[in-house]
């Protein structure tokens, strides 16, 4: 079993960055896959980036490309999403999720991952 948790949310202005870290516990999570989800109200819960196991695969959502970056630390147990260029339409709370399979090819689905944080909330006015 792995417990995750999210940090670092906030608010933030229009163009600010933030840095999202997932803690998790229990056990090593260095064989799973991370990703990372939002949802903002009155929507679904949508995908925003993914990473293999080993870091090396990563994916995007087309509409954080270019700003967003994730990353992981096995070594600390931690994943993180590093979000640049903030916009409003980026206010959401954010979850982690770990997934058993190394890498999956269905990461950008919510039903793809097994363990899942409580959220943090990232807020950008404008």
């Amino acid at each position: 079993q792995v417990q995750l948790v999210e940090s670092g949310g906030g608010l933030v202005q229009t163009g600010a960055s933030l840095r999202l870290s997932c803690a998790a516990s229990g056990r090593s999570f260095s064989s799973n896959g991370v990703g990372w989800f939002r949802q903002a109200p009155g929507k679904e819960r949508e995908f925003v980036a993914y990473a293999s196991s080993s870091g090396c695969t990563t994916n995007y959502a087309d509409s954080v490309k270019g700003r967003v970056t994730i990353s992981r630390d096995n070594a600390k147990n931690t994943a993180y999403l590093q979000m640049n260029s903030l916009k409003p339409e980026d206010t959401a709370v954010y979850y982690c999720a770990a997934s058993r399979a190394a890498y999956s090819s269905s990461f950008a689905y919510a039903s793809s991952y097994d363990y899942w944080g409580q959220g943090t909330q990232v807020t950008v006015s404008s």
